[in-house]
């Protein structure tokens, strides 16, 4: 009789479930929701968007910004297989090898040199621990300045934006209003910022053609033109792009686009890393009156000789 009387009501319900109506447009509702569309933080003007903050990137374009495989060092020489360490950098070991990198050009991921420009960087990398401005401290220029693997800051107010940056201590005043060109070159040239929607645009001028874009000897020319875009994507990411233009150096325009992150907490803060007086030695060592042995003592010899030679020919003549 129980059992009877479970299946009875098994039944009943079944039927409730079968006869129940369904409300559809309840369903279609909840499937239509969409979640809000995320919006910057507006910054002190109450306009454009906050830029405020310790930024740095995630990548390895200050070694190459063209897409590259991992090697045992910047600069290599001819080995009996395959090219090795050059002889002032073997040392190092692991700590003087180049990570692998993605790349930060867009399209092909191909800088479009000019054939002599090619054959400038070409002769760049070969001798990169030589010739690369970073090794001497030498502010680093824009856009490279954003990707080095030391932080910057941005300090925005209503009527002004500021970046300092870790490295050197290199610093860029973005004028917010139209100006005359710069009276002469500079490292970090000259830097001009206007608003496009949410996105912050700033062109850059006047720097000189003896920086470089990255440590693998991809360069800049004289009259190279750099137009950044800083546009903000979350609260804690930025998405970085530029246009590089130069007829002398390379055959079209060309953009790179990475992203920037911002540190919180105790990250959110800059170092020092004023390098100049870790270059001295490199720089002015054998200017010592008795030169420390290694690259110093060479070149003082070197150059004594070759003052010798000079002497000796003038007094031939």
């Amino acid at each position: 009789m129980i059992k009877l009387v479970s299946m009875v009501a098994l039944a009943v319900g079944l039927g409730a479930c079968q006869t129940m109506p369904v409300d559809h447009s309840s369903m279609a509702s909840a499937a239509e929701v969409k979640p809000a569309a995320w919006k910057a933080k507006r910054g002190p003007d109450g306009v454009h968007p906050d830029l405020n903050g310790v930024w740095k990137v995630m990548n390895t374009a200050n070694f190459n910004i063209e897409a590259h495989p991992a090697q045992s060092a910047l600069q290599l020489r001819p080995g009996p297989y395959v090219p090795v360490p050059d002889a002032q950098v073997v040392a190092l070991g692991a700590i003087g090898a180049v990570p692998a990198g993605v790349g930060i050009v867009e399209g092909d991921g191909k800088i479009p040199y000019t054939a002599d420009a090619l054959a400038t960087r070409d002769a760049n990398r070969a001798k990169a621990i030589e010739l690369d401005p970073e090794v001497k401290c030498y502010l680093p220029g824009v856009p490279r300045a954003n990707y080095m693997d030391k932080p910057f800051q941005i300090f925005q107010s209503d009527k002004a934006v500021f970046l300092a940056y870790e490295y050197a201590g290199a610093v860029r005043n973005i004028f917010l209003t139209p100006q005359p060109p710069a009276p002469a070159q500079s490292w970090m040239g000259q830097s001009y910022g206007t608003w496009d929607g949410d996105t912050f645009v700033v062109e850059v001028t006047d720097q000189y053609g003896t920086t470089w874009l990255d440590r693998s000897g991809n360069m800049k020319g004289e009259n190279t033109k750099v137009v950044e875009r800083w546009t903000p994507t979350s609260d804690s990411t930025m998405r970085y792009e530029a246009e590089i233009t130069d007829p002398s150096v390379y055959t079209k325009p060309w953009k790179i686009g990475f992203n920037l992150y911002k540190a919180s907490g105790e990250d959110a803060q800059l170092q020092q890393f004023k390098c100049v007086e870790f270059v001295e030695e490199l720089l002015y060592g054998h200017l010592r009156k008795n030169p420390l042995p290694g690259p110093a003592l060479e070149r003082a010899k070197r150059e004594a000789a070759e003052r010798a030679a000079e002497e000796a020919e003038l007094d031939a003549q």
